[in-house]
């Protein structure tokens, strides 16, 4: 796996412009000086060419929250990978357990949008998975993590120095304020990179992925996942909303 730890922070739909241009400034002087990792953040659509502008001269790198899988066309509503690349974005959140809930978006279009990401060729796109309270504890994870990789990835060639991020969100864990065991964190990120390598062969596994946690973590709860095996960074939500604490957790994954 790729050693440098990336840290994301989905603000999901929690901003108006005045409160996310002064949260981006508030990111942009905290991490002024930061080299351990790598620091995305994720606002609405609607601002991000506004906060590319903000964070342009400094550490801090632009994700969307979502991408169509049409380069153009009568899509109401839908924004593109070369629009986004356009607006300053380096990396797409794809299949957020929350879009898969309110919006039905299912693996079939997660695939799509991978794709129509990798071709663009200046987008990584980090795609979301995980099971829900029900298939937990009915003994399903394994398998559903497999399959919703395969759904996701099946027939997906990957060159060069592409990047592909998978986000590990238990569903049940998100939004909880109770976070996943660290145990079954670091087993879950074994499953799925046992199901890249198989999938993509170790050598391009180690050079073109990064596996990551996403789900109720915080400052307090943080140090228990900082030295987990296979487990190469995080997406937060609740906390990337505090630039104080996110700072914290920020610096304690990457020591």
């Amino acid at each position: 796996m790729l050693a440098k730890k990336i840290i994301i922070a989905n603000w999901k739909m929690n901003l108006n412009l005045s409160e996310t241009l002064a949260l981006a400034k508030k990111f942009k002087e905290k991490f002024a000086g930061f080299k351990e990792g790598e620091v995305v953040i994720c606002p609405s659509t609607l601002t991000l060419d506004h906060v590319a502008k903000i964070i342009k001269t400094g550490k801090l790198k632009l994700g969307a929250q979502n991408v169509f899988w049409e380069d153009k066309g009568a899509y109401t509503g839908e924004i593109s990978a070369d629009m986004l690349v356009e607006a300053g974005c380096e990396y797409v959140i794809i299949g957020h357990s929350e879009r898969r809930r309110y919006l039905f978006e299912n693996y079939e279009m997660i695939h799509k949008k991978v794709r129509a990401v990798l071709e663009t060729e200046k987008l990584a796109p980090i795609v979301c998975i995980g099971e829900t309270i029900e298939e937990k504890e009915s003994d399903k994870r394994d398998f559903v993590l497999v399959e919703q990789l395969q759904q996701a990835l099946s027939g997906i060639d990957v060159f060069g120095n592409q990047q592909i991020i998978i986000a590990y969100e238990p569903v049940w864990a998100i939004g909880t304020g109770t976070a996943i065991e660290p145990s079954e964190a670091e087993y879950a990120h074994k499953i799925i990179k046992l199901a890249l390598n198989d999938m993509f062969g170790m050598q391009v596994v180690s050079k073109n992925f990064r596996i990551i946690y996403g789900g109720s973590i915080n400052s307090k709860n943080v140090k228990k996942f900082a030295d987990l095996e296979d487990m190469n960074g995080l997406l937060v939500g609740g906390v990337g909303l505090k630039a104080d604490d996110f700072f914290k957790v920020v610096k304690e994954i990457t020591k």
